[in-house]
């Protein structure tokens, strides 16, 4: 099969079964500019433009991507040298791959090598929507205080910055292109986070206005008054990118694609209706439109994050290294399924169309996608930004009313025994935890002289190491962990425990 180049040139040779986009992307203008372009954004928000426009319509909501940080600089080179189009392929669990081309990105700017194209994008009336994939970490927001967190050179840079010197960060162009808006009369635009934390927007609102309010506190009031942060859900496993997923897909189709985003089948997006000038009609192509998100995003965190938390350590200790290898294991399928069922389903509220029975039994069918070979390190890295907000809340709550805590117990002592570094083989563990890995692997490390170290990071755990119910499960499955290993550890409480 003769290899071919993506490029808008080369469309036309595309295969028969890889369609490509039905529109003229010369007639698509920008209408959002997206911040943190990477696998997800590229398999979620900009999959549901791209569906819009085959349908022939938001073709005035075609996406600019920009990328702040050294490492989108490659993400630059690449759409650069490829029209801005990638290839997207879904991995169903038979084998079975669909692949398709998407072109609903139609720029990408790379802010440092030129921070006033950004600006000038951002200030154009055309721009109504800005959204966001930063991740947990890139809202500055302190896990235990839950306040706006200053600490970044960056961020305290463009807060002390004057009005000629360029931004460093998102928080940075974000206010300061709403400044030139509101100055000149242009009007706000909506901050849409799609990133995968509790309240995404009210935490973008929280910490956003917060930075703004350092800088100045009447804009900030502004903000306040004008831009609005709707609220969304978004769920889609996209495993990152790997040399085999690049050679496969030229092998199977000739397409020679520098970073095509490879994913599961399934996707959702649940939105908050709240926007300040128009939106794309994306309830035309399966997103929930609602007026209030919560239930449906605490179920997804608490059942769905939170059991991904579980089979990473978990998993990994015991030999593991990729998600569908732990799902398809009986013995921590039926843990995770149990944690589910007694532990996250007490703490939700009733979910709108949602049957969660059903919801809990094809997560667990998910999870198990032998395509997606979703790997344990990207589940259990940036622990310190998740565990938080995806379990310790679960674990507060059932200590509150009298539930069940000792599966999430479990969870967190596999943390802190992942933490240390090593495996149950002796294999060294590379912990990725921005900012806070030396730490982390320091308290963990602290174990047997000090079993309670771990816990008591009351910016991640908060009063937890006080409460004797919990600490006392936590040391019996610590203690467990490093005597008998993740497997008879889990073999001994699903014994005796209820399911």
């Amino acid at each position: 099969m003769a290899a071919t180049t993506l490029t808008a040139a080369t469309l036309a040779d595309l295969p028969a079964d890889v369609p490509g986009p039905t529109y003229d992307r010369s007639a698509v203008s920008v209408g959002i500019v997206h911040f943190g372009v990477g696998g997800f954004h590229r398999a979620h928000q900009a999959m549901y433009v791209d569906q819009l426009m085959r349908r022939g319509q938001a073709l005035d909501w075609g996406i600019c991507g920009v990328g702040v940080l050294e490492s989108d600089k490659r993400m630059a080179e690449v759409t650069e040298a490829q029209d801005d189009l990638y290839t997207l392929v879904l991995k169903h669990a038979d084998g079975r791959r669909e692949a398709q081309v998407i072109g609903s990105i139609v720029d990408y700017l790379y802010a440092p090598d030129d921070p006033d194209a950004v600006l000038d994008r951002m200030t154009d009336p055309a721009t109504r929507i800005v959204s966001l994939t930063v991740t947990e970490g890139g809202y500055h927001k302190s896990a235990s205080t839950g306040e706006f967190d200053d600490r970044d050179p960056a961020i305290q840079a463009d807060i002390a910055a004057d009005a000629g010197t360029p931004p460093r960060t998102t928080f940075g162009y974000i206010v300061e292109a709403l400044r030139r808006r509101r100055d000149d009369g242009t009007g706000p635009f909506t901050v849409m986070s799609c990133d995968n934390i509790q309240g995404n927007g009210h935490v973008a609102h929280a910490m956003i206005t917060a930075y703004a309010r350092r800088k100045d506190p009447e804009l900030a009031d502004w903000i306040e008054g004008n831009v609005p942060f709707p609220n969304s859900m978004v769920d889609r496993i996209t495993p990152r990118t790997t040399d085999e997923d690049r050679e496969e897909l030229e092998a199977s189709t000739g397409i020679v694609d520098a970073w095509p985003v490879v994913c599961e089948p399934f996707s959702q997006w649940v939105l908050e209706d709240r926007f300040a000038a128009g939106r794309p009609p994306f309830e035309d192509v399966g997103v929930q439109v609602v007026e209030d998100v919560e239930p449906y995003e605490l179920m997804k965190l608490r059942l769905l994050n939170a059991s991904h938390q579980a089979i990473a350590y978990l998993g990994y200790l015991a030999g593991y290294r990729y998600a569908h290898e732990v799902a398809g294991d009986e013995l921590f399928a039926g843990f995770t399924r149990a944690y589910m069922d007694r532990e996250a389903t007490p703490t939700l509220a009733p979910v709108p169309g949602v049957d969660l029975d059903d919801y809990k039994a094809t997560l667990i069918e998910r999870f198990a996608n032998p395509e997606i070979r979703d790997t344990l390190a990207r589940l259990a890295a940036e622990s310190s930004d998740r565990i938080p907000t995806w379990l310790v809340p679960v674990i507060r709550i059932n200590l509150e009313n009298d539930g069940e805590v000792e599966r999430s117990a479990l969870i967190v002592a596999a943390w802190a025994r992942y933490a240390e570094g090593v495996d149950e083989q002796g294999e060294p563990i590379e912990v990725v935890d921005t900012g806070r890995a030396e730490d982390r692997i320091a308290a963990a490390r602290r174990y047997p002289d000090e079993p309670l170290a771990f816990l008591a990071d009351r910016d991640l755990f908060g009063d937890l190491v006080d409460d004797e119910r919990f600490t006392s499960a936590y040391r019996a499955h610590l203690d467990a962990l490093h005597e008998r290993g993740a497997r008879a550890t889990v073999t001994e409480l699903e014994g005796r425990l209820p399911r």
